[in-house]
């Protein structure tokens, strides 16, 4: 099985989230299918066919939380040495050539991805663009709207 990259702060974000299906959720979905079933009539019930439904979500979502986890290797960007080149974990701030925009994001997994914090997924084009390069260095990303180019102006391990 393959390993999948996460930072320190998703592996605990995961984490966190397969203890709230495990004590909050999976608890609340039991208790919710007996009250159904002390209803009567299983047939005609939308309480029991909802509470069945949540419970098959809850169950595939620790299963796929659990599986994420087993297969994940996690890496500390703050203890990465990997000279000024660009890896998994960094933050790099980014000049866009062609407009002088300022960016700064940190090349993490797919589970932490959210541009909106600045967090871009490994596998995305400008983080493919980007690993290997150091700082001074130019990336040409091939986006949706053409071809831009950003040059690298610092690469930190934060």
């Amino acid at each position: 099985m393959a390993t999948i990259p996460i930072t320190l702060r998703g592996a605990e974000k995961l984490k966190a989230e397969l203890h709230q299906l495990k004590t909050v959720e999976r608890p609340s979905v039991i208790n919710a299918i007996a009250e159904a079933r002390a209803q009567g009539d299983l047939s005609e019930n939308a309480e029991y066919e909802a509470a069945k439904d949540r419970q098959g979500f809850v169950e595939g979502r620790i299963q796929e939380v659990e599986g994420k986890l087993s297969a994940a290797q996690i890496i500390d960007p703050a203890s990465v040495d990997a000279g000024g080149k660009v890896v998994f974990g960094t933050t790099v701030e980014l000049e866009e050539e062609s407009t002088g925009e300022v960016v700064k994001y940190q090349i993490v997994g797919e589970d932490e991805a959210d541009l909106k914090l600045g967090l871009i997924n490994i596998s995305s084009p400008i983080a493919r663009a980007l690993i290997g390069k150091e700082e001074g260095d130019v990336a040409v990303v091939q986006a949706p709207g053409g071809e831009k180019r950003y040059e690298i102006v610092a690469v930190s391990y934060i």
